[in-house]
């Protein structure tokens, strides 16, 4: 589990740089019509579908920068139960290989939302 748990890390790692590239000072991103603005009614992205407009304004970086960060929290605590799970001290791997078995199907979910980049694995999939 070691190795999904890093690997997740490092798909966040590139969506994070992306989103960062992407985030300016004027704030959050919102549809205008044909149009995605930000707060500062600078144009984002222009001349595109009404319904994409909306779902690019949804998920504007800072959106996706905090959903990374939920991200990167479930990931923090599955390295701290592997780390725990490899502990001498049964009352300390006992409940850290407990918790394994109930965190390893929420990071194989998380994992399937880059199925289709390299180095995924099909043993990962839920």
């Amino acid at each position: 589990m070691d190795d999904l748990v890093q690997w997740l890390g490092e798909q966040l790692d590139g969506e994070a740089a992306d989103a960062q590239d992407c985030v300016t000072s004027n704030g959050r991103w919102r549809a205008m019509g044909e149009s995605v603005l930000s707060d500062d009614n600078a144009e984002v992205v222009t001349m595109c579908d009404l319904s994409d407009a909306a779902h690019i304004a949804r998920h504007d970086p800072a959106r996706v920068l905090r959903e990374i960060d939920a991200k990167r929290q479930v990931l923090a605590m599955a390295q701290a139960r592997i780390e725990e799970a490899a502990s001498p001290d049964f009352m300390v791997n006992g409940p850290a290989k407990v918790a394994l078995v109930v965190l390893e199907p929420v990071l194989k979910s998380l994992a399937t939302v880059y199925a289709d980049r390299p180095g995924y694995r099909e043993e990962w999939r839920p």
